[in-house]
């Protein structure tokens, strides 16, 4: 009887009541109203990031070209200036022959390949019947010229039905070329104010920091200025004497447009690592080996020599006292570029790496390296390095 009562007194419980009411109530707690709001603003932050950032990412572009632009020219404009020279005037005098040069090279590449369609439309017929006779020469084949020409001059044929099917395609490049050229006129102006008020944009910033933090950034923004400006001067340096070089073989051997072809090779060999040289000695190979298979084996092999030549007599003396980069490094860098920009990517990575290694080389202790087969350079690598050491 008194466990019944004791269990009838605690059925009749109000606060027991109240508990078990309490466990079961279906009202939605706190905590959850806050989190869905934040979860909503932050996938619609997320989307709006992501808008805004697809329809600024041409900007984005040209506002990093500007930056490296703006590192590779500041040495420069800084020696310009303690000759006496306004900062405007010296920026502007070396954007322009900067401006000149690309004008000139994108000129010099059209110009050659508008002639090279040219004259292989014009004289399609002498290069048809002499690229198969030194076919059937050379290879034993039996190729009858008179069939190559015919299915050439078809106009239901598959050649000249590609060859009309490309009238539309120079209309877009036309547009492209265009739209190339106001994108770098806007490089070289955001390039301008960036370099001309350089001084003043680094005070801004400066100004928002304690001074210890200040000497930090100035000092990592005199490396990066420093190196990353040294490795592209002597990138186009060696640029010159690869295009120099070329030019004189070009013109000894008849080559048609030697200077242009020159200016390709070097420099796309110095701005495309590792596989540079070798693309850029398909384009005169293409228009050489159309006049004449020897020639075309002399560009070959001048080209191989000469890659040789560089890597292991200029390269090192001109580099010693910039920045040198392992070709793998480079070569990934380059890859890294061009999966994450293209074609700028793959260009800009050369001074970005450079940039990374300047200020990663300061960071953290050095210590003498013990002596191994596993860590013996050669004589002329430790010389190589102890220059730079004392650089």
């Amino acid at each position: 009887m008194t466990t019944q009562d004791d269990a009838g007194s605690d059925a009749d419980d109000p606060s027991s009541l109240a508990s078990e009411a309490g466990s079961t109530d279906p009202r939605v707690p706190r905590w959850a109203v806050p989190t869905i709001a934040i979860f909503w603003l932050g996938f619609l932050l997320t989307f709006v990031i992501r808008h805004v950032f697809h329809r600024l990412s041409g900007l984005l572009v040209l506002l990093l070209v500007s930056i490296f632009l703006t590192l590779a020219i500041e040495p420069g404009v800084n020696l310009l200036a303690r000759r006496g020279w306004r900062r405007g005037s010296a920026t502007l005098a070396i954007l322009s022959v900067v401006f000149v040069v690309f004008v000139g090279f994108l000129g010099a590449i059209g110009t050659l390949v508008g002639t090279q369609i040219a004259d292989l439309l014009s004289e399609s017929e002498t290069y048809i019947t002499e690229s198969v006779d030194w076919l059937n020469s050379t290879f034993g084949t039996h190729i009858d010229p008179q069939s190559v020409l015919d299915e050439f001059t078809d106009p239901d044929g598959r050649v000249q039905e590609f060859i009309q099917s490309q009238g539309d395609e120079a209309v877009r490049l036309s547009f492209a070329a265009v739209s190339v050229i106001i994108q770098g006129l806007s490089v070289l102006l955001f390039t301008f104010y960036l370099v001309a008020d350089g001084p003043k944009l680094r005070r801004a910033l400066c100004s928002r920091m304690r001074p210890a933090r200040q000497t930090q950034v100035l000092a990592a923004w005199d490396v990066a200025v420093t190196k990353t400006g040294g490795y592209l001067y002597s990138r186009a340096l060696l640029a010159l004497i690869s295009a120099i070089s070329h030019w004189i073989l070009f013109q000894v051997i008849g080559t048609p447009a030697p200077v242009a072809l020159a200016l390709w090779v070097g420099l796309m060999s110095q701005f495309l690592p590792v596989v540079g040289t070798y693309l850029a000695g398909i384009l005169p190979l293409l228009v050489t080996v159309v006049i004449s298979p020897v020639d075309a084996l002399i560009v070959l092999i001048f080209i191989v020599a000469y890659q040789q030549i560089e890597n292991y007599l200029f390269a090192p003396r001109i580099t010693a006292r910039t920045m040198e980069m392992h070709p793998a490094v480079a070569f990934g860098a380059a890859l890294a570029g061009a999966a994450l920009l293209g074609p700028v990517g793959a260009i800009l990575a050369l001074p970005g790496a450079a940039m990374m290694q300047a200020l990663l080389g300061g960071v953290g202790e050095r210590f003498e390296v013990i002596n191994s087969p596993l860590t013996d350079v050669s004589v002329r690598e430790r010389a190589r390095r102890t220059r730079e050491a004392d650089g």
